[in-house]
C-alpha cells in the first residue's frame, strides 16, 4: 500500500513555481470583479446614459452614429475607403483570431499567460483591443458631433459649424497627380514597399542575432505574424497621416483607395 500512497502524495505535491488556483487566483478574480461592479455602479450614478429622444422617421439625426460597439468601424470609415474599413480589417482580425493556435509556439502549451511567457503576444493584444478599438469607439461616442466633425468633451455640439479642411493624396506632396499611372505606381511602391521592408527588416535582424523565436516560427509563421501586425500597425499610421499631415489616400487606383 505504500506504493501508490506515496505516488498519489508526489501528485499532490506543488511545485515552487506554481501556486494552487483556489485560493490565490479565486480571491483576486473575485476582489477584481467586486472593484468593477462598483466602478459601473458609481458610473451609473453620476453619469446618464446618452439617449436621445424617440426616432422621428421624417427627421435624420446628425450626427447619424451606429451603435456604441460598432462606432469603432464607423471612426475608421474616416480614414479608409468603406469597403477596407468594414470588410477588410474585420476579415484581418478573424483570421489574425484563427491564426493564434498555429503562430503560438510556447512550448509549455495552455494555461501561461503571464506578460513574462507572452511579452509580445499581451502587448499585441493590448494594443490593439484599448488603442485601436477602444479608444476609437470613445471617439466616435465624445468626440463625433454634427458633420462628423471633431469637438472635445467641453466644447458644445455647433450644428452651423463648418471646418475648411483640405486633404492630399500623398502623391499630391511631390507634385505628382494621385490618379496618373505615375501617381498609380508610386502609391504602389509605397504600400508594397512598407509591408515588403516591415517583413525583411525584422526577419534580417532577427536572423543575424540568431533568434531562437524566428527558427521556432519558420518562414511561413514568421509570415503570417508580421503581415498581420503590419497590417494593424497600418491603422494607427493611417491616422496619424491624416490628422497631422491631412493625407487622404496614399494609393489610389481605379478599383480601391488606400
Amino acid at each position: 500500500m505504500k506504493g501508490p500512497t506515496l505516488a498519489k502524495e508526489k501528485d499532490l505535491e506543488i511545485s515552487k513555481d506554481e501556486i494552487p488556483t483556489w485560493p490565490y487566483l479565486v480571491r483576486k478574480e473575485f476582489l477584481a470583479a467586486i472593484i468593477c461592479t462598483i466602478i459601473l455602479i458609481v458610473w451609473s450614478i453620476l453619469l446618464d446614459a446618452p439617449l436621445e429622444e424617440l426616432s422621428d422617421p421624417t427627421m435624420t439625426p446628425n450626427p447619424a452614429k451606429a451603435p456604441w460597439y460598432f462606432l469603432g468601424l464607423q471612426e475608421m470609415l474616416v480614414y479608409f475607403d468603406p469597403w477596407i474599413a468594414g470588410v477588410v480589417f474585420p476579415v484581418l482580425i478573424i483570421i489574425g483570431l484563427m491564426a493564434i493556435p498555429f503562430v503560438d509556439f510556447n512550448p509549455k502549451g495552455n494555461g501561461y499567460y503571464t506578460f513574462k511567457e507572452r511579452k509580445f503576444a499581451m502587448l499585441t493584444f493590448c494594443f490593439g483591443f484599448h488603442i485601436l478599438w477602444i479608444l476609437l469607439i470613445i471617439v466616435g461616442v465624445f468626440m463625433r458631433g454634427p458633420g462628423w466633425l471633431w469637438f472635445w468633451p467641453w466644447q458644445e455640439w455647433d450644428l452651423h459649424r463648418i471646418v475648411a479642411e483640405t486633404n492630399y493624396d500623398l502623391t499630391n506632396f511631390i507634385g505628382i497627380n494621385s490618379k496618373s499611372f505615375l501617381g498609380f505606381v508610386l502609391g504602389g511602391a509605397v504600400v508594397i514597399g512598407y509591408f515588403f521592408m516591415g517583413m525583411t527588416l525584422p526577419y534580417r535582424f532577427m536572423k543575424a542575432r540568431k533568434s531562437i523565436a524566428l527558427e521556432k516560427l519558420g518562414m511561413i509563421r514568421y509570415a503570417m505574424v508580421s503581415f498581420l501586425f503590419l497590417s494593424m500597425m497600418a491603422l494607427p499610421i493611417k491616422v496619424c497621416l491624416r490628422l497631422v499631415f491631412h493625407v487622404k489616400y496614399i494609393w489610389v487606383t481605379p478599383w480601391f483607395n488606400i
